[in-house]
């Protein structure tokens, strides 16, 4: 299977904090950017008008994201007074737009497609600082720096990056005809349950050592359920395009709706399943005892518990030895939630697979006593300090079998 590459996507991208005038346009009735050099090596020197654009917001609150559909314009402003040039980037206002401050970052894209794909994240956030990992890029305060996406400064594009890129509207290309027919003769009524599909996925590929290298095994099995995941969607996903959404002689809007929702969610849920099967097999296969999803006060459900449920109900087995472990695909907000989980055991371990977590946030974490468990190839998204406090999964699975 051919890994996927940002390159197949971008051609480039122009990234810059914004100032005051462009986070509110309403203070000088401008709604453009000043074609600078680098939006001149992104757009070149032709006349771009209505370019189709696809406009997100990031932050680290998942119930502040916002997406909207739009365009933008590249042009000459002075091209009918010659000599002198004076190149503006137009864009309309929308939800994304009216959340800009001073200082966020803007990300502007050139897909493959000629489309536009502009993102603004908010100021020192995870978010901001993980858009910036995607793209190899730096932000500059006075003016926009360009960078083109080819073989010099591509990368492939992983779970820690397929992250990103979902929540930016783009799905990685992925293509094998074998294993697609090999799906569709399986599962012939759409996706199985996560379990099966997520063993299915370790079938399909021969990953590091399991004892040795447990990092490694989980990011490839990760990696692999969601290439498949993606396979299969497109073509399910066609199929269902293909027949259309038409109630007699009128468009089906509300189905198209609950079709696309459906598409979302379904993505959403099975990712966080699909990493808690791949954990539970990896621990099953280095002999750790646990138990997972079980209830304990005030109804809730801790992702992992060491050693067993019965231990943690049994007031004469010593807390110390008691250890759980939460997992959550990203983080945002909602590490708080752990909190209240297991409350017998005073620090919560925490795995995620989400890239470059802001130092404001792994700092509460830290003195929330929540201990972060990320596998060893995202750590390098991590700051040297933050990278000194986080544990990796054979870390891990190391110190509960200390435990046990």
């Amino acid at each position: 299977m051919t890994p996927d590459l940002l390159s197949r996507h971008f051609k480039g991208i122009a990234v810059k904090r914004l100032s005051a005038v462009e986070a509110h346009p309403e203070k000088s009735n401008q709604h453009e950017f000043n074609g600078v050099v680098a939006l001149k090596q992104l757009f070149g020197l032709e006349d771009r008008r209505g370019l189709p654009a696809h406009f997100v917001w990031l932050s680290d609150d998942d119930d502040d994201l916002a997406s909207a559909e739009g365009f933008v314009s590249w042009y000459d402003s002075r091209k009918k007074k010659p000599p002198r040039k004076e190149y503006r980037l137009y864009f309309p206002t929308t939800v994304v737009t009216e959340r800009a401050s001073e200082g966020d970052t803007v990300l502007i894209g050139r897909l493959q497609d000629d489309s536009v794909l502009v993102v603004i994240a908010a100021r020192r956030t995870s978010a901001e600082g993980q858009l910036l990992w995607l793209f190899g890029a730096g932000t500059t305060q006075g003016h926009f720096v360009f960078r083109e996406i080819s073989k010099g400064n591509d990368q492939t594009l992983g779970a820690a990056a397929a992250f990103r890129l979902d929540q930016l509207g783009i799905t990685p290309e992925n293509r094998d005809d074998q294993l697609l027919a090999e799906m569709l003769t399986r599962y012939e009524r759409g996706f199985p349950t996560t379990a099966e599909f997520s063993e299915f996925a370790r079938k399909t590929i021969v990953p590091t050592d399991v004892l040795s290298d447990p990092d490694g095994a989980l990011m490839a099995y990760v990696e692999q359920e969601k290439r498949l995941f993606y396979i299969f969607e497109r073509c399910l996903v066609r199929e269902r395009l293909e027949k259309g959404f038409m109630h007699g002689d009128q468009p089906d809007i509300e189905n198209f709706i609950k079709f696309s929702l459906s598409v979302h969610n379904t993505r959403k849920s099975r990712a966080g399943r699909a990493l808690e099967n791949h954990l539970a097999h990896l621990l099953e296969k280095n002999n750790i005892q646990f138990s997972a999803n079980c209830v304990t006060e005030n109804r809730s459900r801790p992702d992992f518990l060491f050693p067993t449920i019965a231990a943690y109900r049994d007031k004469n087995f010593s807390s110390e030895r008691l250890t759980m472990l939460a997992v959550k695909y990203s983080c945002k907000e909602r590490w708080r939630q752990i909190l209240a989980e297991a409350q017998r055991i005073e620090i919560k371990y925490l795995l995620t697979l989400e890239p470059g977590i802001s130092p404001a946030q792994t700092d509460e974490m830290k003195a929330h006593k929540v201990q972060l468990v990320v596998p060893e190839s995202i750590q390098s998204t991590y700051t040297a300090d933050q990278r000194g406090s986080l544990m990796t999964f054979a870390q891990f699975i190391a110190h509960v079998k200390s435990r046990q």
